[in-house]
């Protein structure tokens, strides 16, 4: 029996939320929002809740233990979406990019070398300039075109 298409939540922080729920009941797809602590959601019998504790990573360790073939994974955690592709899930940012074997390498080492500058900066003591950059409205259409081809390919695989 192959697993049926689902679509994991990294929720602390999705800007996506309310299109994903929509999206999902549109596609008849079930969405679970994982978080440590109780985001409100709409009441649909498609859209669950999973509420883990407050250890370090444990909404991570959640999804990326139940990530599969046939679900795809919301989040913006490059640690998350590598995990969930060695699964052989399919990852999307909140900004609808997608996550991909080929990109992930440079993701990752490029997260690194930012984590490095932060520490040497906090050493330094040199004020840090910048941030994410703000999200768009390109960033929800981008998001919700990724997401709507990403459930339809799913959902065409045996």
């Amino acid at each position: 029996m192959s697993a049926e298409v689902q679509i994991f939540i990294d929720g602390d922080a999705c800007p996506v939320k309310d299109e994903i729920y929509r999206v999902a009941v549109r596609h008849g797809v079930p969405a679970v929002l994982v978080s440590n602590s109780y985001i409100r959601m709409p009441d649909h019998a498609l859209l669950s809740r999973q509420i883990v504790t407050d250890g370090f990573d444990a909404a991570d360790d959640w999804i990326a233990e139940r990530a599969h073939a046939k679900s795809v994974v919301i989040t913006a955690d490059i640690l998350l979406a590598d995990r969930c592709l060695k699964a052989g899930a399919k990852v999307i940012g909140t900004t609808g990019k997608p996550f991909t074997d080929d990109s992930i390498g440079a993701a990752v080492a490029t997260r690194a070398i930012l984590a490095d500058l932060r520490v040497g900066i906090a050493e330094t003591g040199t004020p840090r300039a910048g941030g994410p950059a703000p999200f768009t409205k390109a960033d929800r259409s981008r998001f919700l075109s990724a997401l709507d081809d990403a459930l339809v390919k799913l959902k065409r695989l045996p």
